[in-house]
């Protein structure tokens, strides 16, 4: 196998960057196909958490190529920041990260109209960096792409015309929008000169990699739960890290992925507004969040936490074609007497034993949980999956059995390192 989509199959914060990072060791390409500097991952480097937002994790390891392919929008300040923070432990970018000249940009008016919205009756809650107002832009057809920011008369031109159209609801929250546009333009100056080096065809980088068998990961930045087409809507993410919004956010096409590799959390969490059938609100909630620092990588807001949800994970497992998964944070629920599974939901009477469109049950319904012995020995430091605690093991089964697609590995710590095989054997590329 030469191409990979690596995606989250919850909420997202499933640990797709550890992941990416394990992969990347092996691969020659690291690609971001969505999203933007709303996704965290918090990585161990040097023996230290680091947190990246835009560029995709394999710039840690020499000699990777990382793109941010045409379906992320990009924060032109906050890549330049996350640059910056690389250049300062010694990791430079040069000739080893591509930007494509297709991925729209986000614009501080972005910023202005998304904490707008969240400030309305219905909150999603966001991360407040603009994304859903650069998606909507997009699909308006008056986004601003990196080609056109390099080309200053189209850029000025697109501008005014953003802002003319916007000027009502800008006007409204009181911004001057003579100092915006001003500010906005000032950017640039800086901005496009550091940015022109990175600008390619990626698409084109990526189809001429693939036909020289290159080893290619695509990363997404959420989970499918927060797809926009199939999350729980309309408290979702703008794009759709299912994986058929790689190829779409990638431009490579259906036939030249090999597969799909799921990351599943051992229990739940989501962080923001809605639905949310297995969370806890007890000890056990609070348990988990603290033994796994369950804290937002981009916004530090600590996420809800709760068990298992195998009906969440089977339909994104049938959602992206998922052959492969990797369980993470096992090692969070060391210590726990008990541990539940929701294996279906019960609504009015009703089982429902797949994820359901409607909001009303979604919202409403209950868990219908098995219930397992848990595991109180150490996990860490162990090197083979038969030297797992027994209860730990027939969880990992359990689990595979309700998901629908093979638990292939296992992540026992934050560390890369700390990855073993289920089976012998085992290779992903």
């Amino acid at each position: 196998m030469s191409t990979i989509i690596v995606l989250g199959t919850q909420w997202g914060d499933e640990g797709k960057g550890k992941v990416v990072h394990f992969l990347a060791k092996d691969a020659d390409f690291i690609v971001r196909y969505q999203g933007g500097n709303n996704a965290g991952h918090t990585l161990i480097y040097n023996n230290k958490p680091f947190a990246l937002h835009l560029v995709p994790s394999g710039i840690l390891f020499p000699n990777k190529v990382c793109v941010i392919a045409n379906g992320v929008v990009v924060d032109l300040k906050a890549l330049k920041e996350e640059i910056n923070n690389l250049k300062k432990i010694g990791i430079s970018v040069k000739n080893r990260l591509f930007l494509s000249e297709q991925a729209h940009i986000i614009l501080p008016y972005h910023n202005i109209l998304d904490s707008i919205s969240e400030s309305g009756k219905v909150k999603i809650g966001t991360t407040q960096k603009g994304i859903g107002p650069a998606y909507s832009d997009k699909i308006n057809r008056v986004g601003i792409r990196i080609a056109d920011y390099l080309e200053n008369d189209v850029f000025i031109s697109l501008l005014d015309d953003n802002l003319l159209a916007k000027s009502e609801i800008l006007k409204k929250a009181k911004i001057n929008i003579k100092t915006l546009r001003e500010q906005i333009i000032k950017d640039r100056k800086n901005l496009a000169p550091l940015i022109k080096p990175f600008a390619a065809d990626t698409s084109l980088m990526l189809n001429e990699a693939i036909k020289k068998n290159k080893k290619i990961v695509f990363e997404s930045s959420q989970g499918a739960l927060l797809d926009i087409d199939f999350g729980t809507y309309p408290f979702v993410t703008s794009s759709n890290p299912i994986s058929g919004g790689a190829c779409a956010g990638a431009g490579v096409s259906p036939q030249k992925i090999d597969s799909a590799l799921g990351v599943v959390k051992a229990y739940t969490t989501r962080v923001g507004e809605g639905p949310f059938p297995t969370e806890l609100f007890d000890k056990t909630g609070e348990f988990l969040r603290e033994k796994g620092c369950e804290y937002g990588a981009t916004t530090g807001r600590p996420r809800r936490c709760g068990w298992f949800d195998a009906v969440v994970v089977r339909y994104s497992v049938r959602l992206s074609g998922i052959n492969s998964v990797i369980l993470t944070k096992l090692d969070c629920m060391q210590g726990l007497p008990k541990i539940k599974i929701c294996t279906a939901y019960k609504y009015k009477g009703k089982i429902y034993k797949e994820f359901p469109a409607s909001r009303t049950v979604q919202k409403l319904c209950k868990p219908i949980y098995e219930e397992m012995t848990g595991f109180e020995e150490s996990i860490i430091g162990i090197k083979s999956f038969d030297k797992l605690p027994k209860n730990a093991q027939k969880y990992i089964k359990r689990l595979e059995t309700l998901i629908g697609a093979p638990i292939d590995f296992v992540s026992l710590g934050r560390k890369r390192e700390e990855t073993i095989p289920v089976r012998k054997g085992l290779k992903l590329f």
